[in-house]
């Protein structure tokens, strides 16, 4: 599945409306979170994980969607289940990422 750009503006649609969602919070300015995006990228893209919304938000432009996960560096990870938040936490990592689906499966 494609990787959606979100804001505040549908970001809480988007948790509402899909029982499992994964986001990824960035910044335009953060190094780490454009080398991370192409391995966000394609684990969406897995198979396995269809069932999964993988969202990126711009942490900067969108306060509210930040506020739900409590984002408090970048590049930050979050999954949530039922429009709920599961866990969060600051990461680049692809096996924390596959750790945070695991959650939710």
């Amino acid at each position: 599945m494609a990787v959606l750009t979100s804001t505040d503006t549908d970001f809480f649609d988007h948790l509402g409306s899909n029982q499992k969602v994964v986001v990824k919070y960035y910044a335009d300015w953060c190094g780490s979170c454009r080398l991370f995006a192409p391995k966000y990228k394609r684990v969406s893209n897995e198979e396995e994980n269809s069932d999964v919304l993988f969202l990126e938000v711009d942490a900067e432009k969108n306060p509210e969607a930040r506020k739900k996960a409590g984002v408090d560096n970048l590049p930050y990870l979050a999954v949530f289940e039922s429009g709920q938040l599961v866990e969060g936490s600051p990461s680049s990592k692809e096996d924390y990422l596959r750790t945070l689906i695991g959650k939710v499966k």
